[in-house]
């Protein structure tokens, strides 16, 4: 199992997560949304979690997100 946190407030809208894993990420807004996940406001900012069996093309969208918004554990 893995989770997957989304920092949504901190995504400038690049579209490399929809374009590599578009299984489990689109753009919506203008920023990219991790679909299935469950978002929350915060005084931080916007942030989604999911958990998935694997994080497969994840992983790959983590290490190209320029800003580092996507992490998984």
């Amino acid at each position: 199992m893995a989770t997957i946190t989304h920092e949504r407030w901190k995504c400038i809208g690049c579209g490399a997560c929809a374009s590599i894993c578009p299984a489990h990420w689109s753009m919506s807004s203008g920023k990219a949304k991790l679909k299935g996940a469950k978002y929350e406001k915060t005084d931080n900012g916007e942030f989604g979690t999911k958990t998935v069996e694997e994080a497969g093309c994840c992983k790959k969208a983590a290490a190209n997100c320029p800003v580092k918004c996507i992490h998984i554990k």
